[in-house]
């Protein structure tokens, strides 16, 4: 039996490897990020450990072994799961590990934003203690309305973090009953009307066909004067040059961006030329913990499907 772990970034300590105790499995770890190399390294593999490598219905159809892929994460967009169903391989993903991290990351770009922390801190820097004015414009939080693109676990939750701060939440999820929203804080709106009254738009919805550049630049351009935009969701969700522009232009006062399109982003992406953009390295999901929690979960439903068990988060049905 062999199991491969294909990303070669995330690190494989004791405590994961505990869960392989008694499988008398031989545990590999590469980094094989193209669909050739996957093919040509894990002909044997019995199980795949991925974290954003291409498992395409090719790539399955030459696994011939495969039993189970355990994703390190919730986004499955690298992975073709019907095709991996058609093969009768399970598909295992981690929903729950970073829930608070990716809430409590939207919050501190929300609020490093609007309190203008880096205008102020690059002024200090350069010697400039006389800079109230480039605060110009601050509002308290309860003078603010906070819209959430999506209501799922972390909309939740950082719909409670937002309100705590006196935040008015707005949220838009056409896949969520309207008194779910309420009885979650938020207040539910349609698309449109939470661009024109949301002070700060966040997204937290999955990487789909129907998510796809789901700030294009008509989106972006009917946001409130003055708005900013948050994404610690995924990339592909926002049109970038079209944000740089009318930030640039002043319709827009900043973003927080914490997944680009591209990863990482080109040097000469406009984003990362405004001052008013905060970015973080795709980041909202770590922490000591979640880092732990996530490699875990991914070991453990992993081996209990090659032990001929269920495992706690199944992907689909086989």
């Amino acid at each position: 039996m062999k199991i491969i772990k294909t990303d070669g970034v995330l690190s494989v300590e004791a405590e994961q490897l505990r869960y392989l105790d008694g499988l008398n499995a031989e545990f590999v770890e590469k980094t094989l990020l193209t669909e050739d190399a996957l093919i040509e390294q894990c002909r044997d593999a019995d199980a795949l450990m991925i974290l954003r490598e291409p498992i395409t219905a090719r790539v399955l159809a030459e696994l011939k072994n495969l039993k189970v892929i355990g994703r390190f994460g919730v986004g499955l967009d690298s992975i073709d799961v019907e095709a991996a169903t058609r093969a009768g391989v399970q598909v295992t993903y981690v929903p729950d590990a970073n829930l608070v991290e990716v809430s409590t990351h939207a919050m501190a770009l929300i609020l490093a934003l609007t309190r203008r922390l880096k205008q102020f801190d690059g002024a200090v820097r350069a010697g400039r203690w006389a800079a109230m004015a480039d605060g110009a414009g601050i509002t308290r939080p309860d003078r603010q309305v906070l819209g959430l693109i999506g209501f799922g676990q972390i909309g939740r939750l950082t719909a409670e973090r937002g309100r705590v701060f006196g935040f008015h939440v707005i949220a838009h999820d056409p896949h969520m009953p309207a008194e779910r929203i309420t009885a979650g804080g938020a207040e539910p709106v349609g698309f449109d009307e939470l661009l024109a009254r949301a002070d700060i738009v966040s997204l937290h919805v999955p990487a789909t066909p129907e998510t796809r550049n789901i700030m294009s630049a008509d989106a972006l351009s009917r946001m409130k004067q003055g708005a900013i935009l948050i994404n610690v969701s995924r990339g592909g969700l926002v049109d970038e040059v079209a944000l740089a522009d009318l930030i640039r232009r002043r319709h827009l006062a900043g973003a927080g961006i914490d997944t680009f399109e591209q990863e990482p982003p080109s040097p000469d992406n406009p984003l990362l030329a405004l001052d008013t953009v905060l970015v973080s390295p795709h980041a909202a999901h770590y922490s000591t913990q979640s880092y732990a929690e996530v490699r875990n979960k991914v070991f453990a439903d992993v081996a209990s499907v090659l032990r001929g068990g269920k495992p706690i988060y199944p992907v689909n049905r086989v």
